[in-house]
């Protein structure tokens, strides 16, 4: 199991589901040891909004969250899948976007 996918499932149990692009926010931000304030101020928004997107009452396009993924040098694809599997979830379809591990 890759370091990626074990964090991943670590952090779905603590969050008892599948992780949202919230959670991931807030955990990179509290693993940084970063308040808010500065984590907003890096990712270009107010403290409120990112405060809002950590408790995924904000949703996120997925062009946004390709520019997080960019400022924060993680996967693009992850917080794409992320992004759009919450406006599916909002939408109350029941459809869930997962990464195809043949894909590059």
């Amino acid at each position: 199991m890759t370091t990626r996918i074990a964090a991943r499932a670590w952090l779905e149990r603590q969050n008892n589901g599948p992780l949202t692009l919230g959670q991931l926010l807030l955990s990179i931000r509290e693993g940084e040891g970063a308040s808010q304030v500065d984590f907003a101020a890096r990712l270009g928004l107010s403290r409120s909004h990112l405060c809002d997107l950590e408790k995924d009452r904000k949703p996120i396009s997925p062009e946004r969250a390709v520019r997080l993924a960019a400022i924060l040098g993680y996967s693009e694809r992850q917080f794409v899948r992320l992004a759009i599997n919450a406006q599916l979830a909002r939408a109350k379809l029941p459809y869930v976007v997962t990464r195809d591990p043949a894909a590059a």
